[in-house]
């Protein structure tokens, strides 16, 4: 994500808000946001990194593996992988981003952060 986005680096200001929010509310709050969210599958063979930021460069926080479903909070711009600048912050009890590209939506599209 370059600096030089301001709504890229707005949407990953309120997502990470809104996960801390989440974390304080505790774990009703929790269950009741993996009711509301977006659903997707990975399609990545090899398994899909997450990270910590929405960048290619950020820091792997883990790896979800091919054919899992996932739970999207919401997306945001980030660093494009292959040619798809939009990534999703997953919610499964890691709190990482992933890149959209390696994730099929399941049912409606996640909203933005």
């Amino acid at each position: 994500m370059s600096p030089r986005n301001p709504l890229a680096l707005l949407g990953l200001c309120l997502a990470t808000s809104a996960v801390a929010a989440l974390a304080a509310a505790g774990p009703a709050v929790a269950e009741e946001s993996a009711e509301n969210s977006s659903k997707g599958r990975v399609t990545a063979r090899s398994g899909l990194i997450l990270r910590d930021k929405p960048t290619r460069s950020s820091r792997i926080v883990g790896v979800a593996p091919y054919g899992r479903i996932v739970h999207i909070f919401c997306k945001t711009g980030g660093d494009p992988v292959n040619g798809n600048g939009v990534w999703y912050l997953l919610e499964d009890g890691t709190w990482a981003w992933a890149s959209a590209y390696y994730i099929q939506n399941l049912g409606s599209a996640p909203r933005w952060c």
